[in-house]
């Protein structure tokens, strides 16, 4: 039986053999109960097609093994896609493979997907929150199911946009139909881009001001290696950056974000994943290595 009591599980692969079920494998060795894929590179936009007699094992697998799972997978767009560019050709390209993975992201029973909003580059940033805004009403009507597109909140490398709540919040008032359009919180994001996070109450209390909590669809539960403000988006494991042990665990048990699958991202230790430990830390409200 399970020992983790939280919604929380992890980034775990999607390898060619066995994807889906592979995944599913991966994140029941973690003792997780959500958790999250590329269904293809990260970086760039070449994609098979999915073979459904994986993703109906996959889908028995979890059903015998933790419900849970199945009602919480989580998909993230390749990181290539930037609708806020001022380059038409490239917002078009975006959003071409948006819909395709919008579309994959429902053949593998995730309603879930995870989006980096864009890059302004040179241009005005209102203009490319104005871009992204126009592109997914086109994504979200060109897809015909229930996915929600879930705006990640960013660092602020370079010309992100998505780097505040206000920002965030324009790009989801510009979108029609609001059932398909959600936010991401990361908090290694939200740390290097200035919010203070120490006190997730307070921080949920500022969301308010622009989103409703009911838009908070995912939480990536991440520690910083950088300082806040940093504006530099490097992640850490769960304990060992700036962020710290204590207030990530708030984040963990919040409450108001009890229904939000959390998903950790953190990097190898050693050339292996940690996401198991973590995990276990942060259900029991104790540091380990």
């Amino acid at each position: 039986m399970s020992k983790n009591k939280l919604l929380l599980g992890s980034h775990v692969g999607f390898k060619a053999k066995n994807y889906l079920v592979g995944s599913v494998l991966e994140t029941l060795e973690y003792d997780g109960n959500c958790f999250m894929v590329f269904t293809g590179p990260p970086q760039n936009f070449m994609r098979k097609e999915l073979d459904q007699n994986l993703i109906d094992e996959a889908v028995k697998l979890m059903k015998e093994k933790n419900p849970l799972l199945l009602e919480n997978i989580v998909v993230h767009a390749p990181y290539l896609i930037n609708l806020g560019s001022p380059k038409e050709s490239t917002r078009s390209l975006g959003l071409n493979q948006l819909i395709v993975e919008i579309n994959r992201t429902n053949q593998i029973h995730s309603k879930l997907i995870v989006l980096h909003p864009g890059s302004a580059l040179d241009s005005d940033r209102n203009v490319a929150i104005n871009h992204i805004a126009d592109n997914l009403n086109k994504a979200i009507e060109a897809t015909d199911n229930d996915v929600i597109i879930c705006v990640e909140t960013m660092a602020g490398k370079g010309s992100e946009v998505g780097i505040n709540f206000e920002e965030v919040s324009k790009i989801v008032s510009g979108v029609k139909n609001k059932k398909r359009i959600g936010v991401c919180l990361d908090t290694c994001h939200m740390h290097d881009s200035g919010i203070d996070i120490s006190d997730p109450d307070q921080t949920l209390e500022e969301f308010s001001k622009y989103l409703d909590l009911s838009y908070i669809k995912v939480i990536h539960l991440n520690d910083s290696k950088n300082e806040i403000g940093s504006r530099k988006d490097r992640h850490d494991n769960i304990g060992y950056g700036k962020v710290g042990f204590d207030y990530l665990v708030k984040w963990a048990h919040n409450e108001k974000l009890a229904n939000v699958p959390k998903i950790l991202e953190t990097p190898y230790r050693d050339d292996k994943p940690i996401y198991k430990q973590e995990i276990i830390n942060l259900n029991s409200k104790e540091w380990k290595e």
